[in-house]
Formats: structure tokens, C-alpha cells, sequence
């Protein structure tokens, strides 16, 4: 007999294909319908309300214990370049020699004008700036913060890339006074003498912008505000003179009136903002690999690359992210997106302003390279070491369980709100078969009875107030804060103490 394929085909009933779906269908939904009885089952049991503060101990366990774990070097990674157009430390730094008597002329003019009103010392500045071949621009701005009036006036160049089409450039802040308080007497002379060096080289691709604010904060913060025309021109004035895009700033920070042994790079910005860490990176190359410079961060002098060191500058980043304190010039900066920094000297060595000078030449000369804007290294990092990080993937985890205590807990707090237990009492001798209890002998004789869980209505209100009212109150020391003169403040904490 032979085989018949279409025979056997015709064989099989279309109806029992559908008893045999229906059938899956069934099963499915049997499966589906016991693993949701099986979660609400586990949502009313009252054990689970014993597990949330148990987890969330453990997140908490698990976050501190990671977060110690980042310093060692399993966890961490060396620093390296990301831009390769930088090239740090590949160019021959030529300045010094002459340029010293020039830096001590100015550092001598500059002296004469200490006492002076900041509008007077600008029209002294002009000229200079005016003498050396740059466009000079001033802008005039006014403050009112803390119930003080912080007004000044700042005062820039801008030297003209003999090889751009001023759609790009780059910035070097050096403040009269610095964020300490400080005659900023060798940056500014410093910065008079880059800006006459630069005008006599004929390799920028980027113009340079010299800015010499009255202070390291309001000063810069109000220039950086006017060049993106983002300032208010009823208190900050619009610039006369701009170029293009600004691809990194320098902040030179030098009151020292000494050799030094060290830079200081000052990195952290407002709000937790960092600069992409190819700029740092350059600049350790450039100190530490070309100069023979030691570089500090965080306020590590010295540091031994031991995991204490290592933990103590990664704490004093997070501290300084979380506050978001701004720490110099260049924290007016970075919000734009500019990533910039500030180099600060110091200690005793054999490190003079020369020194110091080639370091930002060498940097400039790096930023010059840029054909595009820094964007391949880290924005999100921890720094434990001038050439050692621990990236966003590393740390990240450790951040998140911490948070998700809350989490867990706020969860907990919320559904034990919406449940009371009833407490029954009774003889030993009567037990009833009608209830579902759970009976607990104790010492007097008597059994316990505790009925299930029974579910309650919230009142939302109440919390809700709280919560909106709690918000509308901080506003007011916000507002005391604001109007109040700081010398008040000050008056009345030292009369009480």
C-alpha cells in the first residue's frame, strides 16, 4: 500500500486543534491564576513586613563595604589620555628667559596699584593690554546677595588667532583677588606676560582671552554669564568684544611671593559639575612627565599612594561634589559646559614663575590642538590619586544601594501605615474553631489571639500638609539669608559666643 501523504493530512480534525489550544490557553491561565494568588497570599502575609528593615540594613552593608573597596586597585584605574589631538608634553615650551625681567616689570607696576579703585586699576591694565596688541573690552556689573552689593568692573583682551576664523577659543582667568582674599600679585603678572608671549607666536588656531576680574567669583561668574547672554543687563552688562566658542579655560591662582614645589589642580565646579578628565590628565602630563612638577588634588599634598590617602582624597571629592560649592574662577565655567581648572602652587621647592608659565603654555598649546570639543573621557569621576580614578561603572553601584535603603524603607513605612493587628485575650480552656488565630501560651495562663490583618483608610491630607508646608518654611531662611546684611550674622554669633 503505498504512503499517502495528502491522506494522512486529511486525517487530523481541525477540531481537535482547537480543543488542543484551548487546552494551552488553559493551562496558561491556571499557571497564571495560581502565581497571582501565590503573590497576594505573599502580600498579606504578615512575615514579609519583617524583611524591608532587614534589607535594608543589607544595602546599606553592601554600599559602605563597596564604597571602601574603590580605593584598592582592582576597583580603580589609571589615568589616560582619551583626545588624542591633545598630545600633552609632545610640543618644547619655550618660555622664559627674557620673559622673566618682564614678568618682573609688571609684577613691579602691579604692586604701585594695591591701593587703588578697580576702575583705575583697569585704566591702568587697558594700556598694558592695549600696549601688547590685544582688543581690550571692560564690562561693569552689580550684585545684591546676602544683603551685601558686590559691584566691580572686569577687564579682558582678546588676541586674535593669526591661523582661526574666531570661532573658537580659549580662556586664561587670572582674578586680582583671589578666592581666599589674596593680592593675586604673581597670576596677574603672570597672565600680563603670557599675553604679551602668545602675541609673538604665530601657531594659535584659537584665540586667546585674557580676563582680569576684581574677584575670583562674582567677578568671573559675571563675564562667563554676559559672554553666553544668559546675564540680567539690568545688573550685568553686555560685552562689547567676543570671539567664538570657548574650548577650556586656565585659572591662574598664585599669591605666593616664593618658589614653589607644587600645582595644585582645583577641579570641582558648582553642583557637583567636573571637567572632562582629559584636561586634568594633560595637565599632569605636562607638569609631572615635561616640568619634573609635583601635582596635587583634593588637598593632598602629600600623598603616599597608600589606601588611606587613596580614601581620604575620594571622601573629600564626594564632600566637595555634594556641596556644591564653587572653588575658583573656574566653577563659573563649567556649567556652560567649559571644562576648566585652576592651578594653584604650592609648598617650598625650586619651582619658580617660569616654571609655572610653561605649564599653561604647554597647556594652551594642547587645548590648541583640539579639532572638536573634549568629549571622549569621563565627566563623572572620582579622583583618589593625580593618575588614578574610579569611573561612573564602578562607583555608581555603592550610591545606588545607599539610596534604595530609602527606598525600601519609605515602601515599608507606607504599607505598615495601612494595616492595624487586633489583640484578643481569652482562657486556655476556650478556643474558638471558628476564627483563624495564632495562639501564643504565656506565663499567667492565657492565650493570645491575633486576628489577621486588617486594611485601613489613609488620611493623605495630613502627611500631604506637612510635607508642602515644610517646603513654603524653607523658604524663609532662604529669604533671611538673602536680605541680611553678613555683618549682622557676624555681630550677633560673636556676641553670643
Amino acid at each position: 500500500m503505498l504512503y499517502d501523504r495528502s491522506a494522512t493530512v486529511f486525517c487530523f480534525r481541525p477540531e481537535w486543534g482547537k480543543r488542543l489550544r484551548f487546552g494551552q490557553r488553559q493551562s496558561r491561565g491556571a499557571v497564571r491564576s495560581r502565581l497571582l494568588s501565590t503573590a497576594l497570599s505573599l502580600r498579606r502575609d504578615p512575615r514579609m513586613l519583617k524583611l524591608p528593615p532587614y534589607l535594608s540594613l543589607l544595602c546599606i552593608l553592601i554600599g559602605v563595604i563597596w564604597l571602601a573597596l574603590l580605593p584598592l586597585d582592582s576597583y580603580s584605574r589609571r589615568t589616560y589620555i582619551s583626545e588624542n589631538a591633545l598630545l600633552p608634553g609632545q610640543v618644547h615650551t619655550y618660555f622664559g628667559g627674557s620673559e622673566q625681567n618682564i614678568f618682573e616689570a609688571y609684577r613691579r607696576e602691579l604692586d604701585g596699584l594695591v591701593d587703588w579703585q578697580n576702575h583705575k586699576i583697569n585704566d591702568h591694565l587697558e594700556g598694558i593690554f592695549g600696549a601688547v596688541g590685544t582688543k581690550v573690552g571692560r564690562q561693569n556689573y552689580t550684585y545684591y546677595s546676602a544683603g551685601e552689593i558686590y559691584s566691580g568692573e572686569n577687564i579682558y583682551g582678546i588676541l586674535q588667532a593669526p591661523r582661526g576664523d574666531a570661532t573658537e577659543a580659549i580662556v586664561l582667568v587670572a582674578a586680582w583677588i583671589n578666592v581666599e582674599g589674596l593680592f593675586n600679585r604673581n597670576g596677574v603678572a603672570l597672565a600680563l606676560t603670557l599675553a604679551r608671549y602668545f602675541r609673538r607666536w604665530s601657531l594659535w588656531s584659537k584665540d586667546i582671552i585674557i580676563v582680569v576680574p576684581p574677584d575670583s567669583r562674582t567677578g568671573t561668574q559675571a563675564w562667563v554669564d554676559a559672554y553666553h547672554d544668559s546675564h540680567d543687563s539690568r545688573k550685568v552688562a553686555s560685552l562689547t568684544l567676543k570671539s567664538g566658542a570657548l574650548q577650556g579655560a586656565i585659572a591662574i591662582d598664585y599669591p605666593l611671593d616664593k618658589r614653589f614645589d607644587g600645582v595644585h589642580i582645583i577641579y570641582d565646579g558648582t553642583n557637583g559639575q567636573l571637567p572632562n578628565l582629559d584636561l586634568i590628565n594633560s595637565i599632569v602630563n605636562i607638569a609631572g612627565g615635561q616640568m619634573g612638577m609635583q601635582t596635587a588634588i583634593q588637598g593632598t599634598q602629600i600623598h603616599d599612594d597608600s589606601y588611606r590617602d587613596r580614601l581620604r582624597t575620594i571622601l573629600r571629592g564626594m564632600v566637595r561634589q555634594g556641596l556644591g560649592i564653587g572653588n575658583g574662577p573656574h566653577s563659573s565655567f563649567i556649567p556652560y559646559h567649559v571644562d576648566a581648572v585652576t592651578l594653584q602652587p604650592y609648598g617650598d621647592g625650586w619651582h619658580d614663575e617660569m616654571a609655572m608659565g610653561r605649564v599653561v603654555e604647554g597647556t594652551f598649546r594642547s587645548l590648541n590642538n583640539l579639532l572638536e570639543h573634549l568629549h571622549q573621557s569621563f565627566f563623572f569621576y572620582l579622583l583618589m590619586q593625580r593618575d588614578r580614578f574610579v569611573s561612573i561603572g564602578t562607583y555608581l553601584p555603592s550610591a545606588m544601594l545607599l539610596a534604595a535603603n530609602f527606598t525600601i524603607m519609605a515602601i515599608f513605612l507606607w504599607v505598615k501605615s495601612g494595616q492595624f493587628v487586633e489583640h484578643k485575650s481569652a482562657l486556655t480552656t476556650e478556643v474558638a474553631s471558628t476564627e483563624k488565630t495564632v495562639c501564643r501560651n504565656t506565663l499567667k495562663g492565657t492565650v493570645e489571639q491575633e486576628s489577621p490583618r486588617l486594611s485601613t483608610e489613609r488620611d493623605l491630607f495630613l502627611p500631604l500638609g506637612i510635607v508642602a508646608a515644610s517646603h513654603a518654611v524653607s523658604l524663609v531662611p532662604l529669604f533671611i539669608f538673602n536680605s541680611v546684611h553678613v555683618s549682622v550674622s557676624i555681630t550677633r554669633v560673636s556676641r553670643g559666643s
